[in-house]
């Protein structure tokens, strides 16, 4: 059975709420979910994966410094994420607070990887973005993050 692996760091809550919600996402296509805060993560982890989905709150326009040292600590598997599938989600405080930005900078990371990016072309089109605790609209782009990135990893492995 394929696996999805949420990693995120969370200081208020929010991103682990999306993260929560992202997994409901995943599991309603039938795919393993492990979900762990990137502090209870070891790097490791992303060659045993089938996808990794990454959140992290926005800090002046870019990714938590622990999703970023994680991310660095990556690089050791230069070449070996190649054709997996990924994708982001970010929470801020206030509209405008840089979750973009935050989610294009773990997308860049994700296609240096060599990654398969799941975007959307309907709702969040980067990924998922709250403002403060996830409201039913973000909600609502969670789980369709989840199920994405599940049906993307069924049309790649051919097992639809």
């Amino acid at each position: 059975m394929s696996k999805v692996l949420i990693v995120y760091y969370s200081r208020s809550g929010n991103t682990e709420k999306m993260s929560k919600l992202i997994e409901e996402g995943v599991k309603s296509e039938g795919l393993e979910v492990i979900r762990k805060r990137v502090e209870d993560t070891k790097v490791d982890e992303l060659l045993s994966v089938d996808a990794v989905i990454m959140g992290s709150p926005d800090y002046y326009g870019t990714m938590a410094y622990e999703l970023k040292k994680f991310l660095d600590e990556s690089v050791k598997f230069h070449g070996k994420l190649d054709g997996k599938v990924g994708a982001a989600f970010s929470s801020s405080a206030n509209i405008g607070g840089g979750n973009e930005t935050t989610i294009l900078g773990i997308i860049n990371v994700l296609l240096i990887h060599g990654m398969v990016v799941q975007g959307d072309p309907q709702g969040d089109h980067y990924g998922p973005v709250s403002i403060a605790s996830p409201d039913e609209r973000a909600a609502k782009e969670c789980k369709r993050l989840g199920q994405r990135v599940a049906r993307l990893i069924k049309r790649l492995s051919g097992t639809k």
